[in-house]
């Protein structure tokens, strides 16, 4: 993402997190700029019932929650550490000027914005269909995608439950068709491994 130390040069700081530590509440007013030196992070909501739907997974060099920063609104999901975690923040007004000031670091976040934007845009028509095959399949596409591997093997470095999160699914219908797309040789399991 952006330079780490371009972020320390307009005032960023670094701040460490224990595992399952909340970085920020849905609701709260956004104040900085995150983005992870080492650890991950999860923004997550929950819906009436109490059933977790995750947004979305960052890891080591990833920012996570700008939206809110550009267009004066709540943050509209919780962010929550699941391991210990290394965060470089900067406040707002510092990120602003930095943006002014380093137009390689402005685009690079853009970047950022559009890929989240395309991934929700292609969830979205999933999440309402009851196919549970096809959106299990359009979330693995886009991870494979965004790590840039082309035509390789890719081992998803996600939980059932995570999954059955991130899809709007139950676990154990995750579990059910991870063994029928198996079967179809549309994805590979080793040792609980699940490879795309």
């Amino acid at each position: 993402m952006i330079d780490p130390a371009i972020l320390l040069r307009y005032r960023g700081f670094i701040k460490e997190f224990d595992k399952n530590e909340t970085v920020f509440l849905q609701g709260e007013e956004p104040r900085y700029y995150y983005q992870i030196v080492q650890g991950k992070v999860k923004m997550n909501n929950y819906n009436e019932d109490g059933k977790e739907f995750i947004q979305g997974l960052f890891g080591d060099g990833e920012s996570f929650g700008e939206p809110p920063l550009f267009c004066a609104v709540n943050y509209p999901a919780n962010a929550v550490t699941l391991q210990a975690t290394r965060i470089l923040l900067i406040s707002k007004s510092d990120f602003y000027t930095l943006l002014e000031h380093e137009t390689s670091s402005c685009f690079t976040v853009l970047q950022a914005l559009s890929s989240r934007l395309y991934y929700k845009s292609i969830m979205a028509p999933d999440i309402s269909s009851n196919d549970s095959e096809k959106r299990i399949l359009t979330l693995l596409h886009f991870i494979k995608e965004q790590n840039q591997v082309g035509q390789q093997e890719f081992l998803v470095e996600l939980t059932r439950q995570q999954i059955a999160d991130m899809t709007g699914l139950r676990v154990e219908t995750v579990i059910r068709t991870i063994k029928e797309m198996e079967s179809k040789k549309q994805i590979r399991i080793e040792r609980g491994k699940l490879f795309i």
